[in-house]
């Protein structure tokens, strides 16, 4: 099973292999090449920064969002998204102005907003995962956050499920199909960010 985890300057890249080599992955491309994204059994998208531009990164590489459209919704390959990877599934962030996203999952990135109370932005930290609905990678349990903005779904056609708590719910996993992402971090979240890694690993959609 050959694994890519796109390389396009916008992720924590040698903590996410670490933590993917941990959890049972022996053959693993660290990539930004279209014709290796077009051979892997199994996708992963890792994402720290800006929501604009790390959109603007992974479109700034030729033939890598044809890529992984073809691979993932064409041919169903499975497919992780991690932080901002996950929220670049979302239709467009809000981050520094409006920018349009992959569109893979109906939804859109805004700042996270506790209001009058005295939860902190950036949400940092230890927090729950609760999930909203049955998916086989998304258990509850405790994992590690840290992020300004969040995916908000779509209404009827949510795909969110699984939230934690930040002065209110915040979408902590979206899913649909072969799709997965969440907004914690796995390579960081110890035991139960490898445990979703194992999971993801083993996942047949």
């Amino acid at each position: 099973m050959t694994l890519a985890l796109i390389d396009y300057q916008a992720g924590n890249l040698h903590s996410v292999a670490n933590a993917l080599a941990a959890a049972g992955c022996a053959d693993l491309a660290v990539t930004a090449d279209p014709a290796a994204v077009a051979r892997a059994d199994r996708i992963v998208l890792p994402g720290v920064g800006a929501f604009g531009a790390c959109a603007a990164a992974l479109r700034g590489v030729p033939g890598l969002v044809e890529a992984l459209e073809r691979r993932v919704l064409g041919e169903a390959a499975p497919f992780l998204g991690i932080c901002v990877g996950m929220q670049l599934m979302a239709d467009a962030g809000e981050e520094h102005g409006t920018h349009a996203g992959l569109g893979w999952i109906p939804g859109r990135v805004r700042r996270l907003d506790p209001g009058a109370t005295e939860a902190k932005v950036p949400h940092m930290g230890w927090n729950d995962v609760v999930p909203l609905a049955d998916h086989p990678l998304i258990v509850r349990g405790e994992a590690y956050f840290l992020h300004s903005y969040a995916f908000e779904g779509a209404g009827d056609r949510d795909s969110v499920v699984a939230t934690t708590d930040h002065a209110g719910p915040v979408t902590a996993a979206v899913a649909r199909d072969n799709l997965v992402g969440v907004q914690f971090h796995p390579e960081k979240s110890q035991r139960y960010g490898l445990a979703l890694l194992e999971r993801f690993l083993a996942w047949k959609p």
